[in-house]
């Protein structure tokens, strides 16, 4: 599936190391330095974060991806700076507040993962809530060998992933997992061939964009954190979210439309 995407324009076309594209309801942001197999340096993710924070109202869905042979090849060492204890931990939270922008923000993220998905690559991935993986995609926490620790949030998000064993075996001896094992540990959800990947990021986009808004917001605010919580906490807290969701007008319609055989019925995808 490809959509009509148009470059952004106003604040969304100055962000020089993004492209932002629009059609319709979904919106393609694309990290932009294929020359440094887009590592991410601190400009480029409080541009991701200005991108996701000022979207037109419109948009419901946001495509994620890498220009070039990679998605993100993780931090840029090069633009790694001596810092103070104090300024180091300064510097993950900041971090830390653009991948809950990601994760926590206003509309669900889709992900195309090829190339690299490393280091800092890979905290930006688990932080987004669909990941389509093509065959070239290959996953990497290679901080261990770099004398550091993950700060973009790694330690909160991948291990939900993929396990606390696996993430240490990573780190410690450097593991790098293919396409294949990364579907099987979670790191994706959907595997495509080379090339593949950006058309069913749409398609599944576009989907998402079409849910009742409420329901999205469900999925993306109130799910993670019930997992988080005792079972009788969260089986409390999605009590709440399921009255506030069906109460949605939203929500009312659907189900009208449903049992007026408007809509269509689940079926098993081809």
């Amino acid at each position: 599936m490809t959509l009509a995407f148009q470059p952004a324009t106003g604040l969304l076309a100055s962000l020089d190391l993004l492209e932002v594209s629009l059609a319709a309801n979904v919106a393609h942001v694309r990290l932009n330095r294929p020359a440094k197999r887009n590592a991410m340096n601190d400009t480029l993710v409080q541009q991701l974060q200005t991108a996701l924070v000022n979207l037109p109202s419109e948009i419901k869905a946001v495509v994620l991806s890498g220009a070039g042979e990679h998605f993100c090849a993780g931090l840029d060492l090069s633009e790694l700076a001596e810092r103070s204890v104090a300024e180091g931990v300064l510097h993950s939270r900041l971090w830390h507040g653009v991948m809950d922008s990601v994760q926590f923000g206003r509309v669900p993220v889709v992900a195309v993962l090829h190339g690299a998905v490393v280091g800092g690559g890979l905290e930006l991935a688990s932080s987004t809530h669909i990941r389509v993986a093509e065959r070239s995609a290959y996953y990497g926490l290679p901080e261990g060998q770099r004398g550091i620790f993950v700060g973009g949030g790694g330690s909160a998000r991948v291990p939900r992933l993929v396990g606390v064993a696996c993430m240490t075996d990573m780190m410690l001896t450097g593991r790098v997992l293919d396409a294949e094992e990364g579907l099987q540990r979670g790191l994706s959800q959907y595997l495509v061939d080379d090339g593949a990947g950006f058309a069913k990021a749409c398609e599944l986009a576009t989907r998402i964009a079409s849910n009742a808004p409420l329901s999205n917001f469900a999925v993306m605010q109130a799910l993670p954190r019930i997992a988080d919580l005792s079972q009788p906490d969260g089986l409390f807290v999605e009590s709440l979210m399921a009255a506030i969701a069906q109460g949605d007008e939203a929500a009312k319609s659907r189900l009208r439309d449903f049992l007026e055989k408007r809509a269509g019925k689940v079926v098993k995808s081809s």
